[in-house]
């Protein structure tokens, strides 16, 4: 299993403001943008998996919608976490 306790405990403290803080939207995106990776990574391999790739559509539009509700409520905290995950916006 790719995404056990321990990462995503380790992803929420590198994100959020601890490693119990799974709310903020910064440790949510960071989740998204994982698990956007690690589905990226498959379907490179498993082209015709179309359950796959709906489900990977899916996770960008919340993270999306994610980051424009940063964006909108505080633009620092928006510009630091685009940054940290190195994401192009």
């Amino acid at each position: 299993m790719y995404l056990t306790p321990e990462v995503k405990q380790q992803i929420f403290a590198d994100y959020g403001t601890g490693a119990t803080d799974t709310g903020s939207a910064e440790s949510q995106v960071a989740l998204f943008t994982h698990r956007i990776k690690h589905l990226t990574e498959h379907l490179k391999k498993n082209k015709k998996d179309l359950s796959t790739k709906r489900s990977l559509i899916n996770l960008v539009g919340k993270r999306k919608k994610m980051l424009d509700y940063l964006k909108r409520q505080d633009i620092e905290r928006y510009r630091a976490i685009i940054k940290k995950l190195g994401l192009r916006k």
